[in-house]
């Protein structure tokens, strides 16, 4: 058989791999809203071409979620549930999911029913179409006017700091392939943001219109402090762009203080010595100066964090246990 000869055959089992998928979810004090994701969930996975499996990951949960996951989990066997040891956020979590998960496709979604499950085949097509990764893109979003705008500020500074302009960095539901996955999970980083990291190492990136929902019940587990916190880490994580803007903000100022002085003496030599303005423009200066500074200090203190978080090695997560099929003897999610 000739190299060319076996083109087709390496192609058709790309193909085929494709059709096996993993979902991971985290989930937090989602109690009221399990039962029903997985009646969509299921009615989506069941059926068809592909091979599902579902994997939870319950991030602490204080609420009946992690008894009613077992319950799901106990009762299909495409389903398994990461049990974590406490709250580590849901960043970490879905890189619990994607440790635990095999799939050659990888999907995330949210457990709080605002990301429609329906919407899931959608992205999977997308893959299919040769994108590394597909975005979805709450176009009309159920959320409160400040959120939105909160939302929209923290895309435009993701995609500048990325480099891979998108409307929606915040929505979860999103498709990854398997080699993406993987990349992002042996970075190991300790204040990773999933989505904007898979885009860095993707090729071909695209999203697509999903559908968004009011929330079904519950309360929202992201506040503004925490896209804040988010945002920061994005700036200190993705670029040293802040830093080199302080460097030449502190050049710009030692230019201009040096012509200001300049301005100074030379008014002195010509007027000889006034006083009326000089102590408030000194002023108006001086709080200029301690201002850059602050913020200096500010970012060089998250670089600073940044680094001091990963030389100690902690880990990001702590899996207590996995619920569901033995993971030892579980056959390959594929064909």
């Amino acid at each position: 058989m000739t190299a060319l000869s076996k083109i087709p055959v390496l192609l058709e089992a790309k193909a085929v791999s494709l059709r096996a998928v993993s979902i991971v979810i985290p989930v937090y004090n989602e109690a009221t809203n399990l039962e029903a994701l997985w009646r969509r969930l299921s009615a989506v996975i069941t059926g068809g071409a592909r091979d599902y499996e579902v994997v939870f990951v319950d991030d602490g949960s204080s609420d009946d979620s992690l008894s009613i996951l077992r319950q799901i989990a106990a009762q299909d066997s495409r389903v398994r549930v990461v049990e974590l040891a406490r709250n580590f956020g849901q960043h970490s979590a879905i890189l619990a999911g994607f440790r635990e998960c095999r799939g050659e496709v990888v999907v995330t979604l949210d457990a709080d029913l605002q990301n429609p499950p329906e919407e899931i085949p959608r992205l999977l097509d997308a893959i299919d179409a040769g994108n590394d990764v597909v975005g979805g893109w709450r176009e009309e979003r159920q959320d409160q006017t400040y959120r939105r705008a909160a939302s929209f500020l923290h895309n435009k500074l993701t995609s500048l700091m990325v480099g891979v302009p998108m409307h929606d960095y915040g929505c979860m539901m999103r498709a990854y392939r398997r080699h993406i996955v993987q990349t992002v999970v042996e970075c190991d980083e300790k204040a990773a943001f999933i989505p904007a990291l898979a885009n860095t190492f993707a090729k071909r990136v695209t999203e697509i219109r999903v559908g968004h929902e009011a929330r079904a019940g519950g309360k929202s587990k992201y506040r503004l402090f925490d896209l804040a916190r988010l945002s920061l880490n994005l700036i200190t994580g993705f670029s040293l762009l802040p830093i080199q803007i302080l460097s030449v903000t502190g050049i710009a100022i030692a230019v201009l203080d040096a012509a200001f002085a300049m301005f100074l003496l030379a008014h002195r030599i010509i007027y000889g010595p006034q006083q009326e303005g000089a102590l408030w423009t000194l002023f108006a200066v001086l709080f200029l100066f301690v201002a850059v500074l602050f913020v200096a200090l500010g970012l060089i203190g998250e670089y600073v964090g940044r680094i001091y978080e990963e030389v100690r090695r902690r880990p990001t997560y702590i899996v207590r246990a996995v619920h569901g099929a033995d993971p030892e003897n579980r056959e390959p999610l594929r064909r």
